[in-house]
């Protein structure tokens, strides 16, 4: 199928190399089998706990928007494979759309989970403990009726409607950003992204240099060490996952029609945010007592400790 303006034909054909492909199915399959173990196991801890924090809260969204993300995973999968979509195009959308809301939501719940995580620190835990699960309850919903009132909405009448689209590709809507608006909204968020994360970064390293200089020689023994790793962990995931993806999107709104593989390079960038839903899995694994042993073992026999 062509472009119904005929100036493009690249919307008619599986365009990803074979080294593209494997790229794309190795880096969703790693974000199914390890986001499900961990959302998983997640799932079981939280069961467990008799407390409701805003921390506990946060986790538990992570678990849905993962679990989310992760129901459409199969389809991507699929497609990547068999280089053919054989669902409707209204799905392929929702798929499509899954893997931006998801990215989103989960940097939202980071930034709230490390937030409340420092207000604590700083000793203002009084500020932010839900006294009812009541009150997590609705701070929970206030989230997910904003993405249900104002983002489902808008994915929902103006994502892919810049022109028809061939029923057999999917993945496909870059045209949309050759609208004004469309590139002044991307690169607000980019900025925003990259500012918050530095912001993040700073006030993590901050503390880290705080608590260390306060233990000291008992510094890998100490649980509050450890919970400043776990937050750590947010932070590397946002640099690992999230910041690529929006700095390489910067080059290609500027450059997408330079040569064709420009959006398959894209759609790597965007792949590597699904790795974000092995964030719960490595946020079991810190807290586990086996983890801190071998951590310990391991660097007390650097030279430098």
């Amino acid at each position: 199928m062509i472009e119904e303006n005929g100036n493009s034909s690249d919307f008619s054909a599986f365009t990803h190399t074979n080294t593209t492909s494997a790229i794309l199915i190795t880096a969703y399959s790693v974000a199914f089998a390890g986001g499900g173990i961990g959302s998983i196991t997640m799932s079981f801890v939280l069961v467990k706990m008799n407390t409701l924090s805003v921390t506990t809260t946060a986790i538990i969204n992570l678990v849905i928007v993962h679990s989310l993300l992760l129901f459409t995973v199969p389809f991507r999968l699929h497609y990547y494979i068999k280089e053919k979509w054989v669902f409707k195009m209204a799905f392929c959308k929702v798929v499509s759309a899954m893997v931006h809301v998801h990215m989103y939501l989960t940097f939202l719940f980071y930034v709230i989970t490390l937030v409340i995580r420092w207000l604590v620190f700083f000793q203002w835990k009084d500020k932010v403990e839900f006294y009812r699960k009541l009150h997590a309850i609705a701070a929970s919903a206030a989230v997910w009726v904003f993405v249900m009132v104002f983002v489902v909405p808008v994915l929902c009448f103006e994502y892919g409607r810049s022109g028809s689209y061939n029923e057999t590709i999917c993945f496909k809507f870059h045209r949309e950003l050759q609208q004004g608006s469309v590139k002044a909204l991307n690169y607000a968020i980019i900025v925003a992204v990259a500012c918050i994360t530095c912001i993040l970064l700073g006030l993590q390293i901050f503390i880290l240099v705080k608590v260390s200089r306060r233990l000291s020689t008992s510094l890998w023994s100490h649980q509050e060490f450890w919970a400043q790793v776990k937050n750590l962990i947010f932070i590397c995931v946002i640099i690992i996952c999230f910041l690529p993806y929006h700095l390489f999107r910067a080059y290609y709104i500027q450059h997408m029609s330079d040569f064709d593989q420009l959006e398959s390079y894209n759609e790597v960038f965007l792949s590597l945010t699904a790795l974000s839903c092995l964030d719960l899995l490595f946020f079991v694994l810190s807290g586990s007592r086996l983890f801190k042993q071998k951590v310990v073992m391991l660097l007390s026999r650097l030279p430098c400790c």
